[in-house]
């Protein structure tokens, strides 16, 4: 069992930052692969980025990219989701999800992840 717990959300002005960070509880969660999803009220959950278990690989939503990043620091057990330039459409709960390492099943897609956090809104204001 990997738990969790995502932090940092907030609410924020367009044009604002924010850095979301996942800690998990398990030590070898160095050997999952970690993305992150979002879910606006009334609307559907939504992929934002991954990152491979080595960090070697990222992958970014089209809706994103050039304003998030996603890094990980395996030594402490978290992975971090810097997000720049915030719109009002950026608004939502952010989770994050854990999975194997290797998969059949792309980055891109929630049944990728075994392991899924609470969540952790982020409301940004126009």
């Amino acid at each position: 069992q990997v738990q969790l717990v995502e932090s940092g959300g907030g609410l924020v002005q367009a044009g604002g930052s924010l850095r979301l960070s996942c800690a998990a509880s398990r030590r070898t969660f160095s050997n999952y692969a970690v993305g992150w999803f979002r879910q606006a009220p009334g609307k559907e959950r939504e992929f934002v980025a991954a990152i491979s278990w080595s960090g070697d690989s990222t992958y970014y939503a089209d809706s994103v990219k050039g304003r998030a990043t996603i890094s990980r620091d395996n030594a402490k057990n978290t992975v971090y989701l810097q997000m720049n330039s915030l719109k009002p459409e950026d608004t939502a709960v952010y989770y994050c999800a854990a999975g194997p390492g290797y998969s059949r099943i792309n980055y891109y897609t929630g049944s990728r992840y075994d392991y899924w956090g609470q969540g952790t809104q982020v409301t940004v204001s126009s």
